[in-house]
């Protein structure tokens, strides 16, 4: 017995096929799996499959090096940073056109690029310390090679606009930074806590903090990688090869003299790029100096990004002690940590370097693409089975 089944493919030609009884489920079981299939493809995140590489740790003796990626600076702003990491034990070195000066920017973007170059190729260079934030950073990022950094990887630090740094580095390389105060910050008051953090994540000791409860906050346990930074520079990066991937990780933003209608624009760009959805959880840190018009927008920033949170729901928790604020801790963005919202406060503990959370989960990072390619290879036996099912 002959069946007529009108079937369709992707390039829009359809034939006319005649097939015995007998194979109809093999044909529809191809289907079904070239539909698995496809789907897979289409939401393959490799990110998910790449182990996080940490930079080595500082050592008393090694070499750090200070640029001004974005906006410029006077020695007198970093005098108090380079005395510090000297009582560290660190030697510093400058870039040659920290205390430049091409309008507000410490250099043109060819001579801020060049210096951030030279301390990427330096293999003496242990850390790279940006000087302060502003904006600048995104102009120069196309420029840089990162070949010799891949190779042989060291701590980024600072926050702001050197979200750029850390969105791209971590999405396209797979290496932590750290989101942490930067020398411009250094003398101003109340910013010991900030700066002890800051010299304990890059000599080694993993962060593990505790913040009172807020209002807002929605609780849950949750663990994953931390990726995030600048809310407006997040915004800023969407749909570039630096735009950070959110899925099944754990998101911080922050920011600094926005309106209160921008902050809302930001968050619907967050959810219509459905970088909400799939996140374990949101860190919300200092929303610092809003802003509002004649007509007020009718919520704080804390409100318009709980309601967010809520309708995704996420877990959430705010007044975080990070970003734009005298006591801006260390955060390592990239490492995997565990946070814990309560009633009775909020705990982020980062894990050791190569430490997971489960201890199933390096057996699922194996799983997985082993199903892939073993779904890849029942996929092409069938596709050669239905095709010799059709030439006979």
């Amino acid at each position: 017995m002959w069946i007529n089944i009108d079937f369709s493919f992707n390039h829009g030609i359809k034939r006319l096929l005649h097939l015995p009884t007998c194979s109809l489920h093999s044909l529809f079981s191809f289907l079904i799996l070239r539909k698995l299939f496809l789907h897979r493809i289409s939401t393959f995140d490799s990110s998910k499959y790449t182990e996080m590489i940490t930079p080595p740790y500082l050592q008393a003796g090694d070499k750090i090096a200070i640029v001004a990626t974005a906006r410029k600076v006077l020695p007198s702003e970093m005098e108090t940073a380079i005395n510090t990491f000297r009582t560290w034990g660190l030697q510093v070195v400058t870039g040659p056109h920290l205390f430049g000066d091409h309008n507000q920017y410490s250099g043109t973007d060819d001579e801020r690029a060049a210096d951030l170059q030279m301390m990427l190729n330096d293999r003496e260079i242990k850390a790279i310390i940006c000087a302060r934030g502003g904006y600048g950073t995104v102009r120069i990022i196309d420029q840089l090679d990162f070949s010799t950094f891949e190779q042989h990887p060291k701590w980024i630090v600072g926050y702001s606009d050197i979200t750029v740094l850390h969105s791209h580095i971590n999405t396209q390389f797979g290496i932590e930074t750290l989101h942490a105060t930067m020398p411009i910050n250094f003398a101003d008051q109340d910013a010991e806590p900030a700066v002890n953090s800051l010299r304990k994540a890059l000599f080694g000791e993993t962060p593990v903090y505790h913040v009172p409860a807020h209002p807002l906050n929605i609780p849950g346990d949750i663990s994953g990688v931390l990726t995030g930074g600048n809310l407006s520079i997040l915004y800023s990066l969407a749909g570039t090869s630096s735009d950070i991937q959110t899925r099944d990780k754990i998101l911080f933003i922050e920011d600094l003299d926005e309106y209160l209608y921008h902050i809302d624009r930001m968050m619907m760009n967050l959810k219509r790029g459905e970088k909400l959805s799939g996140i374990k959880g949101l860190i919300v840190g200092g929303m610092t100096k809003m802003n509002d018009n004649t007509v007020p927008f009718g919520k704080q920033a804390e409100q318009i990004i709980a309601d967010y949170a809520k309708e995704a729901g996420i877990p959430v928790c705010f007044n975080f002690p990070a970003g734009h604020i005298a006591d801006n801790r260390a955060l390592i963005m990239g490492r995997e940590a565990q946070l814990s919202i309560s009633e009775s406060g909020v705990s982020l503990q980062f894990l050791a370097a190569g430490e997971t959370a489960k201890p199933g989960k390096l057996l699922r990072k194996i799983l997985k693409p082993a199903f892939f390619f073993l779904g890849l290879f029942v996929f092409i036996y069938l596709v050669l089975y239905v095709i010799r099912m059709f030439l006979k």
